[in-house]
């Protein structure tokens, strides 16, 4: 029997024994190594979350790594024992967007790992065993514990389809935006500008492979082919779309709070910019992030910060909501 972190509602939370779940048919039992925890978990624990979005009590934790303890019936055995990632989204499979391959789409309804559904705050989490993805054996978990939101980004840099030798950006320095300057580095572009809005990571987004680092005040130029927008910001999508060439592809992913200046349709029309969007990772970005990690193209160690025991929930999150450019990705260790 181990610990496990209980949101029983919005801003009271304790740590509770907890035992395992054994797994039922198509499930996995798995022993959680490390989970992340990012802005949307300090959401859970103030109560800002949208309505729908989250479901109390509540364990968090839905960015994590581990290893198979055990699997149910209908499961391949030799998944156990193996060092896995897994989806947060439970979608049906069987609705149009499901057959798709667009399964943050599902129609069913919205359920996520540690939003609706028991997360990897605790030591052990049981869960469909066909979200999990294989790592190579010899992969860092810790590091693996930030592949979730690495998936999301995949997901922005698959959309945005950047070619070798195109000039790409990156606005937003957060854990986001420096997945998004390794994953765009690796198709080999002639530049990799990141705009953010402290020099902070400027060193971070150099060694990840970005060639010019600016300032949003700064002046920017306006002749890109690939943008992709992480920061969330009230201008961010503006800044990321004066960046774009004509007919350039802007991919958005931050989700700016209500009142955010959004795009001008005129100009999108008139530069005729091709813009899409990402929220959450469907399973094919999910594999293109485990091969690109298991290839060694991306660092998610260098973003972790701190590591906490879960018993240290409390600080972990404050140090989340702080804006301490010291603080990077923070980790709970159950």
């Amino acid at each position: 029997m181990s610990g496990a972190v209980l949101v029983e509602a919005p801003g009271r939370h304790r740590l509770v024994a907890h035992t395992p779940r054994e797994p039922g048919p198509g499930e996995a039992l798995v022993a959680v190594h490390a989970v992340g925890i990012c802005g949307s978990d300090r959401e859970v624990y103030q109560g800002n979350r949208p309505e729908g979005y989250v479901r109390y009590p509540l364990t968090p934790g839905h960015e994590w790594s581990g290893t198979v303890r055990a699997v149910g019936a209908s499961v391949p055995t030799g998944l156990v024992g193996r060092k896995v990632v897994g989806e947060g989204f439970r979608n049906c499979q069987v609705c149009d967007r499901c057959h798709a391959g667009e399964s943050t789409l599902c129609t069913a309804g919205y359920e996520e790992t540690g939003f609706t559904l028991p997360g990897a705050m605790a030591g052990t989490l049981t869960l469909p065993a066909r979200l999990l993805h294989v790592l190579p054996d010899d992969a860092d978990l810790t590091a693996a514990a930030l592949l979730e939101p690495a998936a999301c980004v995949a997901a922005a840099a698959l959309k945005a389809g950047a070619r070798p030798g195109e000039r790409v950006a990156v606005v937003g320095t957060g854990t986001l935006g420096m997945f998004a300057v390794q994953f765009l580095k690796a198709v080999s572009p002639a530049e990799l500008l990141v705009v953010g809005t402290g020099y902070d990571r400027e060193a971070l987004s150099r060694r990840f492979g970005a060639t010019d680092f600016r300032l949003r005040e700064q002046a920017l130029p306006d002749d890109f082919d690939v943008v992709v927008e992480t920061a969330g910001s009230a201008g961010a999508a503006r800044t990321a779309a004066a960046l774009l060439r004509r007919g350039g592809r802007l991919v958005l992913t931050g989700i700016p709070a209500p009142g955010a200046k959004g795009l001008d349709p005129t100009d999108l029309v008139v530069r005729q910019l091709e813009v899409q969007t990402v929220f959450g990772a469907p399973p094919a970005a999910w594999a293109h992030t485990v091969r690109v990690f298991g290839a060694g193209l991306l660092d998610p160690s260098a973003l972790v910060t701190h590591e906490l025991p879960l018993t240290e929930f409390s600080r972990a999150i404050d140090l989340v909501g702080a804006g301490d450019p010291g603080v990077g990705k923070v980790l709970l260790r159950p």
